[in-house]
């Protein structure tokens, strides 16, 4: 079986049609690379870019989007809803087809390295590729966003692990790593206030939030879901508050499970829930699971269950889904 690799990176720009193209060109450009979805999304001013190849050509066609990002992409210009820290903001490698967890971590290492010699781009890794405990969290290196990296880069705990030092004013820095498959997961709200939204992210997500107790001590509440990342979010466009959710695993907290209890805690705090999307792809196996859910005719067609995923999840509430545009399976 030959091996497959699949490379989700996110630019630092959703706004700017001419960028984005050039960025999606730029790995269209290497052979034995097949470009899969570019999902721009302009309050978020970020794109979402998934591709798969061989582990040599991922490698490579990462480095030429980084690069075109990295002459395109002016930092210092950029503003938008989604945390950030450089033009190229996280580049993760997927195992798919003959892979292993430890191969995507060799290749988030040669990707690392390349970048940091031939571009001066400060490298960070993280999850399965993170050499320190305190950096496998995305969040936890992106922590201060892109304003903060000149402060965070004269510290000796957040030294680089490729590249020196410095201030890359115009790309800031990157983080890649290796993962399993993450689904970027996004709860519309019937409401435009995004503190709602980001209290709804603190009850859910695995790391909770961080209170003071009578003593003054910093306590952990976690939240009620495994596996989760979120926080609040105004989609500025469409004048509403989303919950934007990372599945890191959804064998244990799969799409619907996230969608019930966001949908359980709006209403608790006086509002409701009226869509979600699926940013970039979802395994099909992930859909079933939603259509399965709760069915009462146990003998639906795939496409049926399918179907009665995306309605029961408003997954075309925003823009229309397309099972064949955004189920992995069928675009491999």
């Amino acid at each position: 079986m030959s091996k497959l690799v699949e490379c989700v990176p996110n630019f630092s720009e959703g706004r700017n049609s001419k960028t984005i193209r050039a960025i999606a060109d730029s790995i269209r450009s290497v052979d034995g690379v097949k470009l899969l979805s570019v999902e721009p999304d302009k309050d978020y001013n970020r794109s979402v870019v998934t591709f798969v190849g061989s582990p040599e050509t991922a490698v490579e066609a990462a480095f030429r989007a980084t690069k075109t990002a990295s002459e395109l992409i002016d930092m210092r210009e950029h503003t938008g809803e989604h945390p950030r820290m450089g033009a190229t903001d996280v580049v993760p490698f997927v195992p798919l087809a003959g892979m292993t967890m430890e191969e995507c971590v060799t290749l988030a290492n040669q990707f690392g390295k390349r970048v940091a010699v031939e571009l001066g781009i400060p490298i960070y890794l993280y999850e399965e590729a993170a050499r320190i405990p305190e950096r496998r969290n995305l969040a936890t290196i992106r922590k201060g966003e892109y304003e903060g990296l000149p402060t965070k880069l004269n510290d000796p705990r957040w030294q680089p692990d490729y590249g020196t030092p410095l201030f890359n004013a115009k790309s800031g820095a990157t983080a890649t790593g290796a993962r399993e498959f993450l689904i970027a997961y996004n709860v519309n709200l019937n409401t435009n206030n995004k503190d709602i939204a980001h209290e709804i992210a603190l009850r859910i997500r695995e790391s909770g939030r961080t209170k003071k107790d009578e003593s003054g001590n910093s306590i952990t509440i976690p939240g009620t879901l495994k596996a989760v990342k979120a926080m609040g979010v105004l989609l500025e466009r469409l004048n509403i508050a989303q919950v934007s959710i990372n599945l890191t695993n959804f064998h244990t907290t799969p799409p619907h499970v996230a969608f019930e209890e966001v949908v359980k805690e709006a209403h608790a705090l006086g509002t409701d829930v009226t869509g979600s999307e699926i940013v970039g792809l979802i395994p099909k196996e992930a859909l079933l699971l939603a259509g399965r859910y709760n069915a009462a005719d146990r003998n639906m067609s795939e496409n049926e269950i399918l179907q009665r995923a995306v309605d029961m999840l408003g997954l075309s509430q925003i823009d229309p889904f397309d099972p064949k545009k955004k189920i992995i399976e069928y675009m491999i």
